[in-house]
């Protein structure tokens, strides 16, 4: 099964897959796709607010804030890693439970990273927003680091995030019943 959409001016088959017996989601993954990776990242610069800094977690938010970094002129980004890394110091670290992971996760944040965002504007970027954990997650990091939030942008809002007043994305994915069909 397969669902539709028109995203960015350009359309795509989406996979439908299997969350629990009763809920489906539409698998949204930009990797190996620049086309609609850089058409993304165009739309959602235009509805961008003012910032210092993009940020996302690790992994499939990372081609997004790459083209949106490269398009916008930025000279740097931060990336929220999954796991700590050797050359990582003075860590941050929040834990995350997302829809799409079956355990608890935890993201890390490089030190040198957070001291360059304290007291700036940071943009959090992601390519779906669901139940808002991840994003709760970068929001911890960001604040931890001394940063402020200024907006969160997504591709795609799925389920109740469709409803969230601060958050900015490009297109509606829905949930689906085990047949196919969209959840009202």
């Amino acid at each position: 099964m397969f669902h539709t959409m028109t995203i960015a001016g350009l359309e795509r088959q989406l996979p439908i897959c299997k969350v629990t017996d009763e809920l489906y989601i539409a698998g949204f993954v930009i990797f190996g796709d620049p086309e609609l990776t850089v058409a993304c990242a165009a739309e959602l610069l235009k509805k961008a607010p003012e910032y210092d800094y993009l940020i996302t977690a690790e992994a499939k938010g990372i081609p997004l804030i790459h083209e949106m970094a490269r398009q916008a002129g930025d000279k740097k980004y931060v990336l929220a890693r999954k796991g700590a890394k050797l050359y990582m110091r003075d860590l941050f670290e929040v834990s995350v439970n997302s829809i799409t992971t079956a355990k608890e996760q935890h993201l890390y944040l490089d030190g040198n990273d957070a001291e360059m965002m304290k007291g700036k504007r940071i943009l959090i970027v992601d390519d779906v927003i669901s139940t808002g954990e991840s994003l709760s997650a970068l929001e911890a990091l960001v604040e931890k680091a001394g940063g402020i939030v200024c907006g969160r942008m997504a591709i795609l809002a799925e389920g109740d995030a469709q409803d969230r007043e601060d958050l900015i994305y490009l297109e509606k994915l829905p949930l689906f019943h085990p047949d196919g069909t969209v959840m009202e």
